[in-house]
């Protein structure tokens, strides 16, 4: 599943979710959390199951944390209607995946689905304690990607998400680069926060930028014109594809070698693999 571009539909909106479907988003997450308020909770999970079964694209279901009253009775709803996977908001650790895993293998056993069938994207960084187990999740099950969530672990800390000039404070940076080193090490894509004004395109632009220098491999959206400039942001430039595609084909070439001369420069393992996660990041790969 390509991430460079997940756009969050609120799963009680018929209206809303109709037009996120006609959207060129990688994903589309129906959301069942923070957009639904408590009492319109059931009636969201039955609009999201009926449009998971109908919908003609795999969806992701962005359920309720762990430890909350609608958790498992998502969980119930969301399963058999056969979701692409799952959004798991307050993740702090592998622990909350595997106790995750454990719920999933029995409804998809009783759903009659293949064990293990459905991945979890961890929204890693809501919490402060969430931050100190970021080193958990190499082999945690079901993992397919980890998401930076800036605005809530920034009113976890009683701080702002970010300063005047875009750039987020010392507490939220440090999560942010540690999130990115997780990831990495967990070998699943790393997704930054959203923006959240969608009237500011040039800004939304800006911080997707650095997102993507910094490694992130896409960027969540709250807003259908936001999809544009994220996945420009997310999609390599054509040299580095071109460069990318060369490195791959002179390996390709030489499969034995660790080290290959390519126009005067020495070119090695470390590159392959760089270039194989830029052509991964493109319709072309």
């Amino acid at each position: 599943m390509r991430l460079r571009s997940p756009l969050f539909a609120p799963g009680d909106s018929e209206r809303k979710i109709a037009r996120a479907l006609t959207i060129p988003a990688d994903a589309i997450i129906l959301d069942l959390e923070d957009s639904v308020a408590p009492s319109a909770k059931d009636a969201a999970r039955a609009l999201t199951a009926a449009t998971l079964r109908a919908a003609p694209r795999p969806l992701v279901v962005r359920v309720n944390p762990r430890g909350t009253e609608w958790h498992l009775p998502d969980l119930a709803a969301i399963v058999p209607a056969n979701p692409a996977a799952l959004m798991l908001p307050k993740c702090e650790g592998a622990h909350d995946l595997r106790a995750l895993d454990t719920a999933l293998s029995a409804l998809e056993a009783a759903a009659g689905r293949p064990a293990g069938g459905i991945g979890v994207i961890a929204l890693a960084t809501e919490t402060a304690a969430s931050v100190l187990h970021l080193a958990s999740y190499p082999g945690a099950p079901r993992l397919l990607a980890l998401a930076f969530g800036a605005e809530d672990l920034s009113a976890d800390l009683g701080i702002v998400p970010r300063l005047p000039d875009g750039s987020h404070p010392a507490p939220v940076a440090a999560a942010r680069a540690q999130m990115l080193i997780a990831a990495a090490a967990a070998g699943v894509p790393a997704l930054d926060t959203p923006y959240p004004d969608p009237r500011d395109p040039a800004a939304l632009a800006r911080e997707s930028a650095v997102a993507a220098a910094d490694g992130f491999a896409g960027k969540l959206c709250i807003h259908p014109d936001q999809i544009g400039p994220v996945n420009d942001a997310f999609t390599p430039a054509e040299e580095r594809i071109a460069w990318a595609r060369m490195v791959a084909e002179a390996f390709a070439a030489n499969p034995g070698a660790g080290v290959i001369s390519w126009n005067g420069k020495m070119l090695d393992r470390p590159h392959l693999k760089l270039a194989q996660r830029i052509l991964a990041a493109t319709d072309t790969a």
